[in-house]
């Protein structure tokens, strides 16, 4: 495994990947796992990306991604990829989707062990009454996200209610 860290306008951002993809995004504080050793340039097309999204030159990351997690998991971080750039949904409506509507506490739980947030963007997931909830990297920095999206589409996004 390898590692680097991206400056980013949400805080420096820890990369971790190995030889298949990306594996975790994380946000402050963070700390390398044990044994990964650090390598811009194995990490540099995420890097890349990144630095365009936040820049609101790319609405879509286009990198291979290796998130550890379980079957139920993965289906969840693919759903998630599948939110349009500056739109949200539901925990409620992804379960749906996934053909198990009564799902939704577990699409939640499975919404926050996301290793590879704002490539996945689980931020772009809001409650069922239109609230920004829960986020690992701590609700200031999930409103900056979607605040971003909606001001890269010129605020043609869908804006939650709640705690805006």
């Amino acid at each position: 495994m390898f590692w680097t860290v991206v400056d980013s306008p949400i805080d420096p951002l820890l990369l971790v990947g190995d030889e298949t993809g990306l594996r975790e995004l994380q946000m402050e504080p963070h700390s390398p796992p044990t044994g990964a050793v650090r390598d811009d340039e194995a990490l540099a097309p995420v890097a890349a990306q990144l630095r365009d999204y936040f820049a609101g030159s790319r609405t879509r990351f286009d990198l291979p991604l290796s998130p550890h997690g379980t079957a139920f998991q993965q289906k969840v971080w693919l759903a998630l990829r599948e939110i349009p750039y500056g739109r949200t949904t539901t925990y409620g409506q992804i379960a749906v989707d996934l053909g198990q509507p009564t799902a939704s506490r577990a699409v939640g739980l499975a919404n926050g062990r996301n290793p590879i947030a704002v490539i996945v963007p689980c931020h772009r997931v809001i409650g069922a009454n239109g609230s920004v909830t829960g986020f690992g990297g701590g609700l200031p920095r999930k409103r900056w996200l979607l605040e971003h999206e909606r001001s890269v589409l010129g605020g043609h996004g869908q804006e939650p209610s709640g705690l805006w």
